[in-house]
């Protein structure tokens, strides 16, 4: 493995290309006609357009990606994560091409890209899974059915879904006949796939998410967990490393139980296994098969760089860590500074940054592509950078945070800082008391 072509965009394609300089790899960006003046593209050793400035025509765009690749003589493709990321046609037509893909084989993504058959997979495996439709739900008989057996809240889920898209929660079943429909459409829209399943709705669930690496030659570890509790309309808006008020036997049962999911499926690279939390119990929700938006945390914890650990499996490399080398010191809180509006249902705010001065000093960490002038494209995430604080404990993390975001200056778009301010300030906050609809019922009181 030689040279990489990063099939992304923003903040990640920036961090993997970083690592790659760092092991000596070439690299190439790629870039749509909205993107043209990337910090990405200014600091690969090539790049390439691929398109207009819509996804669909430029970063979803498969041959026009595979083009890039032949033409700048890549021998291998990252794609980062959202886009392509856990797209198996993607994957599979970079290794009938000859492209080393960076992440796992088609076939573990689309076992695992498949939400319901997943949970099918983990249940037959003795890992606790929600309870929850056996497949895909079309008919609205069956869906009250499962309602009735299970009792309400219930959640209609996007069998091919993420970031929030293809989810409703029903109350009752007037409300069930309606978001069955809505969700159907929603995920037609977004993925391309209308299936949806149904599950049990957790009232006040943590959400709980194990990192694991595994290599070609039968070795997987876990790097610990991370808290991702803190959402808007199920996408994630902070994360940390390690859950806080955790106990030991607890995350001892989630890490042993996520490294036996990528084991059951024979799973390579990095993976990320998710769990909701009630209490002490804990079921698996899904596996990504991609790195995450919040990785950095648990780098930040474990001083491990997983970008790097991804390259060198790929390039079929074994792990040079053991279980037992893997060690947690500190803790780490991630911020997503988004061009969004929170004041207006966090609407997002597409403007030219007109100044940019991001925090520092020990333990801080920012990873972002802007810069002061930049103009952020309205085609794409609203991401612009992400916050990462340590501290040796959760209490330090959180001084460390509180600095970080004060000092934070960022001149144009409306954007989350202040209101990671308010978060970071709450009372049940601070003390670790926190769940999935935390934004909603302790800051938003919707």
């Amino acid at each position: 493995m030689k040279k990489v072509l990063v099939a992304n965009r923003g903040e990640i394609a920036l961090r993997i290309i970083r690592a790659c300089k760092e092991l000596g790899l070439k690299t190439v960006a790629v870039y749509s006609e909205a993107d043209e003046s990337s910090l990405n593209v200014k600091v690969a050793d090539e790049s390439v357009c691929i398109g207009p400035p819509q996804p669909i025509l430029s970063y979803l765009n498969i041959p026009n990606i595979i083009s890039a690749a032949e033409i700048s003589g890549a021998d291998a493709i990252h794609p980062g994560y959202g886009f392509l990321a856990e797209n198996a046609q993607f994957a599979e037509v970079c290794s009938s091409c000859n492209f080393t893909f960076i992440g796992p084989t088609h076939d573990i993504i689309n076992k695992m890209g498949d939400k319901a058959n997943a949970k099918k997979t983990m249940k037959k495996a003795g890992i606790p899974v929600i309870p929850g439709t056996d497949g895909i739900i079309t008919k609205e008989k069956d869906a009250l059915a499962f309602a009735k057996e299970v009792g309400y809240p219930v959640i209609v889920k996007a069998s091919a879904g993420g970031g929030g898209r293809g989810m409703r929660v029903s109350q009752n079943d007037s409300q069930l006949k309606k978001f069955l429909k809505a969700a159907q459409q929603e995920a037609q829209a977004a993925f391309g796939n209308g299936d949806v399943y149904l599950e049990k709705y957790l009232d006040e669930p943590r959400h709980i998410e194990v990192q694991i690496m595994a290599d070609n030659h039968g070795n997987v570890i876990h790097l610990f967990e991370r808290d991702c509790s803190i959402q808007r309309r199920h996408q994630k808006l902070i994360e940390e490393s390690p859950a806080p008020n955790l106990d030991e036997k607890t995350r001892q049962a989630l890490t042993r139980a996520a490294v036996k999911v990528a084991m059951t499926i024979d799973y390579k690279g990095a993976g990320t296994v998710e769990f909701l939390m009630s209490g002490k119990h804990f079921y698996f929700m899904e596996m990504n098969t991609r790195i995450q938006v919040e990785h950095p945390v648990t780098e930040m914890v474990t001083g491990l760089d997983l970008i790097k650990m991804q390259l060198e499996v790929a390039a079929g490399e074994k792990l040079k860590i053991k279980q037992g080398q893997v060690k947690l010191n500190g803790h780490a809180i991630e911020y997503r500074i988004n061009a969004e509006d929170p004041d207006n249902g966090f609407r997002p705010d597409a403007k030219k940054i007109e100044l940019y001065l991001p925090p520092g000093g020990f333990g801080v960490r920012v990873d972002s592509h802007i810069y002061s002038g930049y103009e952020i494209p309205p085609y794409y995430d609203s991401l612009m950078a992400k916050l990462i604080c340590w501290g040796k404990d959760r209490k330090e993390a959180l001084e460390c945070s509180a600095r970080s975001l004060d000092e934070f200056i960022l001149v144009g778009p409306k954007n989350t800082i202040g209101f990671h301010k308010q978060v970071n300030e709450n009372a049940f906050f601070r003390k670790a008391n926190i769940y999935t609809n935390f934004i909603a019922r302790r800051i938003l009181n919707e």
